[in-house]
């Protein structure tokens, strides 16, 4: 099944299209959209249809901000239901706790997730269609909506200390460095923001302790709660291992402290085993990397894991009916990069 959005993911849409010359109309009508859906911020529809609109607004208007340039438009309330519980909670931790377990609330694309290490806190953010589509500007408004929702709760001078993307950095940066501050950098090995761990305990200024038990009441009816699995804790263990060469079943279990047997058990209680993980996990990186043509084919394969570049053009085209190289010359990350063979 495709995943879904919220039509409110595209709210501004249509007026900073035509600030900037475009005929929103058409260009949702090209990836089976219509304006007429907007008008309800709860309606969900296609979110590759929204990521494909998002990279053609931006190549038609010649603006490589225009995902930030939409995420300047989004407001709290964009979030839906969910919106009212993580305003209640007691501190930034919390907050962000809820909007990640329930991400899938108010987008199916989206994936997010927090980890803490030696003082500092990482939010990893990706966009994940199940095929391998560029992504860059949703990508972009992902982090950036992020980055709005933590300067809500910590003040609008509250700087990360680093915003990355995995993709090239645009021609001219202005944009970035205006909504990130001079932290943000490309080319990196994830897209997300790391700021100190300590600005998680900081305590929510709009909460109101009374109105919460109120809150969660209304919205436990709306999405039950998913706490963190052993699936989602095996994912992470699999994408953290992968560039290593030693991403096993057995290395995985190690590092739960169990043995592949308990592993299983768990994994199968959820419908899931350890080869479906590791395939879900491979795919949605390949989505990230494959289309960034400053990375090497044979860099990538590495990062997924694989003991050769033959290997995982062959995993690619049985995965996706077309090899890496041909589907990046295609048009879908732009040109190859020289020397990847």
């Amino acid at each position: 099944m495709r995943p879904l959005v919220r039509t409110a993911a595209l709210n501004g849409y249509v007026e900073l299209s035509r600030s900037l010359g475009l005929d929103p109309r058409a260009l949702m009508k090209s990836v089976g959209l219509d304006t007429a859906d907007l008008a309800v911020q709860d309606r969900w529809i296609s979110g590759t249809a929204v990521v494909r609109l998002l990279e053609l607004s931006a190549a038609a208007s010649a603006r490589e901000d225009f995902g930030l340039l939409l995420a300047e438009l989004r407001r709290f309330s964009n979030l839906g239901p969910i919106s009212l519980l993580v305003r209640e909670e007691p501190d930034v931790r919390s907050a962000l706790a809820l909007l990640i377990r329930h991400q899938h609330t108010y987008n199916e694309v989206l994936h997010a997730r927090l980890s803490e290490g030696n003082g500092v806190a990482t939010l990893k953010v990706d966009v994940r269609l199940g095929e391998p589509q560029p992504a860059r500007q949703g990508t972009e408004l992902a982090v950036a909506a992020f980055h709005r929702v933590l300067c809500g709760f910590l003040g609008p001078h509250w700087r990360p200390s680093a915003v990355r993307f995995a993709h090239p950095a645009p021609r001219d940066t202005a944009s970035h460095r205006r909504a990130f501050g001079p932290v943000v950098e490309f080319d990196r090995g994830f897209n997300g923001i790391e700021f100190y761990a300590d600005d998680l305990d900081a305590a929510n200024a709009m909460a109101d302790a009374q109105l919460r038990s109120y809150t969660r009441q209304y919205f436990e009816p709306v999405a039950a709660l998913r706490e963190a699995t052993e699936a989602d804790r095996v994912r992470d263990l699999i994408e953290a291992l992968l560039p290593t060469g030693r991403c096993s079943i057995e290395q995985v279990a190690r590092s739960l402290g169990v043995d592949r047997r308990t592993v299983h058990r768990h994994l199968a209680r959820s419908g899931q085993t350890f080869s479906s993980l590791l395939q879900s996990t491979r795919s949605a990186l390949a989505e990230q990397f494959v289309p960034n043509p400053s990375r090497s084919l044979t860099e990538v394969s590495t990062l997924l894991g694989f003991s050769s570049l033959s290997a995982f053009s062959r995993w690619f085209h049985e995965h996706y009916g077309v090899g890496p190289r041909e589907w990046r010359r295609s048009g879908g990350g732009g040109a190859a990069t020289p020397g990847e063979s």
